[in-house]
């Protein structure tokens, strides 16, 4: 009789500990993974936003920009999942990225310090997976923002998205050109180091995904462009957002890359996503719809 009781304290024991251990490995493997499965046609997001809003002071000579995302879906989720990029003049400068089971809202926020006139593009995908008994979907959709901020001896610390005055449209002028000129250095450098045509594929950078949310790519129907965008998503949080995967195993930080630049094949057979990352290395994530 004492060794049964001895037995039955020992598994308690035994699953006292496990349980949180369980627990513990459960929301770990969760957060590392976004999984596509097939799109609810009835979960759909009743509100998805992105803002960036500079901040009244300077401190330091350095300037505060807060970010923040909101993101409601029409029901109760499984898994709610929203992953934001912050780039700066064509480069990753910070990541958000938050989870939560069983709600139907999720808000991230930050304040980012920095200096400098740059011209700022964040990107956030906001993803549901839900679960009807066996079956398990999912929901997506994306949102974005941009802002320009000046910050300069001979002007006033200001920030705009729309210009409205002769100053801030050359402003917009600049920092839309230097923006746009180190980019397209950037990908001629890893078209040619990876020994592909620009013209064998449908080119666009991150930030300009989100105008398909609601448009097809050329060709596809509405449905698979969704399905591709909700795939490549999962592909980028895996390979990219968690950590630049190389060959090796060895992992790179995304912080300081450039924007990734999105080649969808135009048959569509695959996807390609170069970069480089912020010690020079040229990055090329292969992915097959």
């Amino acid at each position: 009789m004492k060794r049964w009781v001895i037995v039955a304290a020992l598994l308690v024991v035994i699953m006292a500990v496990a349980a949180p251990l369980f627990s513990w490995w459960e929301r770990h493997r969760i957060v590392e993974t976004i999984k596509f499965f097939p799109l609810d046609r009835e979960a759909v997001f009743t509100e998805a936003k992105t803002t960036l809003v500079l901040g009244a002071k300077k401190e330091r000579e350095r300037y505060t920009l807060r970010w923040s995302t909101t993101s409601t879906l029409n029901r109760r989720a499984y898994l709610r999942q929203d992953i934001s990029l912050l780039f700066a003049d064509g480069r990753l400068i910070d990541v958000l990225s938050k989870w939560e089971t069983d709600v139907d809202t999720i808000r991230m926020e930050k304040t980012v310090m920095t200096h400098d006139s740059r011209f700022f593009q964040a990107i956030t995908f906001h993803h549901g997976e839900l679960h009807k008994g066996e079956v398990i979907t999912s929901s997506q959709t994306m949102s974005s923002t941009y802002l320009y901020v000046i910050d300069s001896p001979y002007y006033p610390l200001t920030s705009f998205r729309r210009p409205k005055t002769d100053d801030e449209r050359e402003w917009q002028r600049v920092l839309n050109k230097a923006a746009n000129e180190f980019l397209r250095h950037k990908a001629d450098e890893l078209l040619d180091y990876f020994s592909l045509s620009k013209d064998d594929y449908y080119a666009l950078y991150l930030p300009e995904l989100v105008a398909y949310t609601e448009q097809p790519l050329p060709g596809l129907s509405t449905a698979k462009t969704q399905t591709m965008i909700g795939r490549l998503w999962e592909g980028l949080y895996k390979s990219y957002v968690l950590g630049i995967k190389k060959e090796d195993g060895s992992i790179l930080s995304p912080i300081g890359s450039t924007m990734p630049l999105i080649l969808i094949q135009k048959d569509y057979r695959r996807i390609l996503i170069l970069l480089e990352a912020k010690n020079g290395e040229k990055v090329m994530l292969i992915q097959v719809p």
